[in-house]
């Protein structure tokens, strides 16, 4: 198993092995690393599909007496991937820009991990022709170029919403284990750079119980959380993960549930939000919550239309419960690339 690629720079390492020695599926490490799946080894979320596509006991199945082609609804800038699949039949491919991995015919499953660095941001495609089938476990993503945003000392880079008294009450620290500490509320803390395309990464615990918060993002500077919000907040009805109160974690809050709440109270979690024009995805520890395409008329305020320009991130005290920890926050700005907005 090979690439062939022009104009992008790569490496890959393959290897095969029995199923039992590779189960697929994200370390506790890997999420806290930002690892993502891109198949969530329950649904085709997150992904186009054009012909025959199943899953079946937590393996997507595609191809057979139909040529199949899966798109990502995502773009993606640099990254690391692992995939796990088994192949009946030759010329199946994953391309990405002008790269192509063959996927060779394989009764065992095989692992394939490696790296693509590209000039830009595009979907991950995967193709099959008539007559073969490929079956996969895992899919997984890490970004890369990632920088961060805190500093794990201070609050360098961030500046508290100052002008209105009812909306500044939040407290703000980095504590000495290096976290950074929000309690109480209302309350915003933004930073100084500002942002359109880019992935998100942020690790988060929740220290008490349904506590709310919110990363804002491509918000207005200066203006107290006038952006679009990627919801905290872990609680769900009935004992049912896929009934979330508030919207739930991962959610873009008034915009679109998350589909699962996936994180706890009293644990850490990593949520990654992406978003690339007026399209916005979450996962929360790697699994996708949402997929929104904001369809409103341009506006410079997310709040009143789809704004797709540079605004601020910020994090939300949301009242006087809130108590929430953060840390290993870090960003990756992807190059706009002349392509349709997308729509759904």
């Amino acid at each position: 198993m090979r690439f062939i690629a022009s104009g992008v720079a790569l490496m890959i390492i393959v290897g095969a092995a029995r199923a039992d020695d590779i189960p697929g599926g994200l370390t506790t490490k890997e999420i806290a690393d930002g690892w993502i799946k891109l198949f969530d080894g329950e649904t085709t979320f997150g992904w186009s599909v054009d012909g025959p596509a199943k899953v079946e006991n937590g393996v997507l199945i595609i191809g057979g007496d139909k040529p199949a082609t899966l798109k990502t609804t995502n773009r993606f800038g640099s990254f690391e991937f692992r995939v796990i699949e088994r192949t009946k039949g030759g010329g199946s491919k994953i391309k990405w820009y002008n790269a192509a991995l063959p996927i060779e015919e394989s009764s065992q499953w095989t692992k394939a991990a490696g790296e693509l660095n590209g000039p830009g941001s595009t979907e991950i495609t995967l193709s099959v022709p008539t007559g073969a089938t490929v079956e996969i476990r895992e899919f997984a993503f890490h970004p890369k170029e990632m920088k961060p945003l805190f500093n794990g000392m201070d609050l360098t880079g961030w500046k508290q919403f100052k002008g209105d008294p009812k909306r500044e009450k939040s407290e703000f620290s980095v504590d000495k284990d290096g976290l950074l500490r929000l309690k109480n509320g209302p309350g915003d803390l933004q930073t100084e750079k500002q942002f359109d395309d880019f992935i998100l990464q942020i690790e988060c615990i929740s220290n008490g119980i349904n506590c709310n918060s919110g990363v804002f993002f491509r918000c207005l500077p200066g203006q107290y959380q006038q952006g679009y919000e990627a919801q905290i907040h872990n609680g769900y009805k009935d004992g049912d993960r896929t009934k979330p109160v508030d919207f739930g974690t991962g959610a873009i809050y008034r915009r679109q549930p998350a589909r699962k709440v996936v994180s706890n109270d009293y644990e850490w979690f990593t949520m990654t939000v992406l978003a690339q024009g007026n399209h916005i995805c979450t996962w929360v520890n790697g699994y996708q919550t949402t997929d929104f395409v904001d369809q409103r008329s341009s506006a410079e305020n997310a709040r009143n239309g789809s704004k797709t320009g540079r605004g601020a991130i910020s994090l939300q005290g949301h009242d006087a419960t809130t108590d929430l920890s953060f840390r290993n926050i870090k960003i990756a700005e992807w190059k706009k690339v002349k392509m349709p907005q997308h729509n759904k």
